[in-house]
């Protein structure tokens, strides 16, 4: 018998987290409905399209496909049966500005060009590469992999897929002993220089924190696992984009039962367990259960009364929050071959970028960057003889965010591509759509304009991240990057199942299987 039979809930927002969690209660027997403020499903994992141009706006990386298989497979299904992959070679391409190894520009006296390196799938090719940098970087490398695999088998089995959100949790012998060995405490920045003294190799290693939202300087060490999921689980690209992955897990909430409303803002949510009232323009819903998908501060601050919040106004401005970002997506004449599917642009001194983001928040003197071209693998998402393209900026949220700000940030990232890469857009650019600080809070009501939500810092990590429940409203659950186990595509999906595992665990039912 399916626990939740005749339980109506409604999911307050469609982000992947959202539809994860739909699903799983779906197949649990709810009478699941998703409603979503904006046009199109997948909340930050949206697509833009124009001009037979196609863009994923928000996640662009397919990482730890173990966790999507999970996820299908929870229901009886793969992967394979909604998209195919592509294992990507290189897995991404770093350009590092004016470096010591640079060579000079084609003729055209604008100084160095920044030097360019590939990591590819072949690790005993990469581990050379380390030796050029450094003598021993390659053991070095074989050491910290095995490290960061250890990491992750035991902190996604342990500490990942099981929610350990209240202190008592933590107090037990047998979370001890598999916490024993993790690298648990510690920066990333001193948890990398045990293993590299080059700083170049250092950014390697840590350039998945832009994932996390974090600096070298602020992120736990344990997130060393993030290179497991790089150097040994790989970068695939799914056959359509990211939004092929959306669409794949609304056509399982689909199959199961779930229903779903786009275009319809939730501007208030009244009431309790069993008789919930939720305010839309297109009039009130009536649910057993809320789940929210939004952002977890504009849930607490816009759409519940005061006395029914979990946390205050104070406690959202003393949060750390993950970068916001500044966009441009481009359509561009020719090909970009100097540029691959998944391509970073490094200054030599990042911590001042980190500093101008954490510490001291600013416009970047000299950023650090990251360019997608998935025209490089997919050629459905560009018209014959272009490219598609997006380069991303992280930016300290809250920045003032102008039209003119925009256009001379513009002015500089596209030279700044034109020297480090070799690769002059402006005079080929056919289309042009810019997303920044003000763009986020608006159209996904995040927090400061926050394109990820709260970063991934010692303090704000496991326990110490916003609980799936409501401290303050029975029946009220939520879901997403705010929560555990925190940030990124695959972290929100399996956000979905534990969401879905306190519902049912507070309703009486088993766990999803």
């Amino acid at each position: 018998m399916q626990s939740l039979a005749g339980t109506s809930v409604v999911v307050i927002g469609a982000g992947v987290g959202g539809l994860s969690t739909a699903c799983y209660l779906a197949d649990a027997g709810a009478d699941v409905r998703v409603v979503e403020k904006n046009e199109q499903l997948g909340g930050r994992a949206s697509r833009l399209e124009a001009e037979g141009f196609r863009f994923d706006m928000g996640p662009s990386w397919y990482l730890m496909p173990d966790v999507f298989e999970r996820f299908f497979g929870d229901f009886d299904r793969t992967p394979s049966d909604y998209y195919e992959l592509t294992r990507l070679d290189p897995h991404y391409r770093l350009f590092f500005k004016d470096g010591e190894d640079a060579t000079p520009t084609d003729g055209t006296g604008e100084g160095p060009r920044a030097d360019r390196i590939d990591i590819t799938p072949d690790r005993e090719r990469t581990k050379e590469l380390f030796e050029e940098y450094e003598e021993g970087a390659g053991d070095a490398l074989e050491r910290y992999l095995e490290k960061s695999r250890e990491n992750y088998e035991v902190g996604m089995t342990h500490f990942v897929y099981e929610d350990r959100s209240r202190l008592r949790d933590f107090v037990d012998l047998n979370v001890a002993r598999q916490a024993r060995g993790l690298s648990l405490l510690g920066s990333m920045q001193g948890h990398v220089e045990n293993y590299f003294d080059h700083p170049r190799l250092q950014q390697i290693m840590q350039y998945t924190l832009v994932f996390l939202g974090g600096s070298p300087t602020n992120t736990p060490a344990l997130y060393n696992l993030m290179s497991h999921v790089d150097f040994n689980l790989g970068v695939w690209y799914p056959d359509g984009g990211i939004g092929a992955v959306i669409d794949a897990i609304a056509d399982l909430g689909a199959e199961l039962g779930v229903e779903y409303d786009t275009g319809r803002p939730v501007t208030a949510i009244k009431g309790r367990a069993g008789a919930f009232l939720l305010e839309t323009p297109e009039g009130p819903l009536r649910p057993d259960l809320v789940v929210s998908n939004a952002d977890y501060a504009h849930t607490e601050l816009e759409l519940l009364a005061p006395d029914r919040r979990g946390y205050d106004e104070e406690y959202w401005e003393s949060r750390t929050y993950a970068p916001s970002a500044f966009l441009l997506y481009l359509g561009v004449e020719g090909d970009v071959d100097e540029l691959a599917h998944h391509t970073l642009v490094l200054p030599p001194e990042w911590q001042s970028h980190f500093d101008q983001i954490f510490e001291d928040p600013q416009w970047p003197d000299d950023p650090a960057y990251y360019l997608c071209v998935p025209s490089e693998t997919d050629d459905t998402v560009a018209p014959d003889g272009h490219s598609a393209l997006f380069v991303l900026v992280p930016i300290a949220p809250g920045l003032e965010d102008t039209p003119e700000r925009r256009e001379s940030y513009r002015e500089r990232i596209l030279d700044d591509v034109a020297r480090h890469t070799g690769v002059e857009l402006r005079d080929r650019i056919v289309l042009e759509e810019r997303f920044c600080v003000e763009d986020f809070a608006n159209r996904y009501n995040s927090y400061r304009g926050t394109a990820l939500g709260l970063a991934h810092t010692l303090r704000q990590t496991a326990l110490f991240r916003p609980p799936h429940r409501s401290k303050a409203v029975d029946g009220l659950y939520f879901v997403g990057g705010d929560t555990t186990p925190g940030i990124g595509m695959p972290m929100c999906l399996i956000s979905g199942e534990l969401t879905a595992e306190a519902v049912l665990e507070d309703r009486g039912g088993p766990e999803p299987r």
